[in-house]
């Protein structure tokens, strides 16, 4: 194994999980999240960031993009089965049948009050809790350092409205 492999191998055991969270959170699809979370170390492996003392910021960076870009196809081939006239049913995430009903509903709730932020809104919601830097979530949004604390806040402001008062 060369010491590149033994570099990309050392990303993967060290950011895989998160990555993996933070897709299936964004995505709501934890077998996309999957899939992208593989893609993104595959070009960790064929184009390594020239600078590799930050790979998990390069790293999400690639993934977020990977999954505007998985949002942008599905978007296209749902409008042009709407427009075709199809009346073919879209999967959707499989339901787990050990969560108990309320957790579901719940969970459900979040996910929609997800989808209904901006995208640089909900980037920076997840990315957030998974722990980047102010730097780190800026740079990835395009902003600056100072303004990430007060679109946190704003997104969380946004997000409460979107699950309403019984959130509180």
């Amino acid at each position: 194994m060369s010491g590149s492999d033994r570099w990309v191998t050392a990303q993967v055991a060290a950011h895989r999980a998160s990555l993996v969270r933070y897709l299936a959170r964004y995505t709501g699809d934890p077998d996309l999240a999957e899939d992208l979370a593989q893609e993104a170390f595959v070009r960790l492996r064929e184009r390594p960031p020239p600078d590799r003392g930050e790979p998990r910021r390069w790293l999400f960076t690639v993934a977020t993009n990977l999954a505007r870009d998985a949002h942008r196809s599905a978007r296209r081939r749902a409008e042009l089965i709407a427009g075709a006239g199809a009346r073919l049913p879209l999967p959707g995430p499989a339901p787990d049948p050990a969560a108990a009903p309320e957790r579901a509903e719940v969970v459900g709730r979040v996910r929609a009050a997800l989808a209904a932020l901006s995208e640089r809104d909900r980037t920076i919601l997840l990315m957030r809790e998974e722990g980047f830097t102010h730097r780190e979530i800026a740079d990835a949004v395009g902003t600056t350092t100072q303004s990430v604390g007060t679109l946190i806040a704003r997104a969380l402001d946004k997000m409460a409205g979107a699950l309403g008062p019984e959130a509180a």
